[in-house]
């Protein structure tokens, strides 16, 4: 798994690509608390390079948002690939996050 966060329009975009599991799922936790609390509380997170996400991988995200939400900011999906989605759909996990079609789109949410 790689992860790559840029900013643009005073949202930071976190692009992740491989297979975000049990082996993973630690680092990209740790990864997005630490920005999280180093200020960076406006999270679009890319899913277009992910194929695969397990429930460690879910769980990351939920800390996140939680975090990023208490912080006042937010974290928002873009750009979920099929499988990945659906996971998503069945844990119902698509309710509790914001999910939006591609990263232009997400960005712009948060300017509204």
């Amino acid at each position: 798994m790689d992860i790559e966060i840029r900013p643009r329009d005073g949202v930071d975009i976190v692009a992740i690509s491989g297979s975000v599991d049990g082996l993973t799922a630690e680092t990209l936790l740790t990864t997005l608390q630490r920005h999280v609390e180093g200020g960076g509380s406006r999270l679009v997170v890319d899913l277009s390079g992910v194929d695969y996400t397990s429930s460690a991988g879910l769980r990351a995200l939920l800390a996140t948002v939680k975090e990023a939400r208490r912080r006042g900011g937010d974290l928002r999906l873009a750009d979920i690939n099929p499988n990945v989605r659906k996971v998503l759909e069945l844990s119902g996990f698509a309710t509790i996050l914001k999910i939006f079609a591609g990263v232009d789109e997400a960005v712009a949410s948060f300017a509204a």
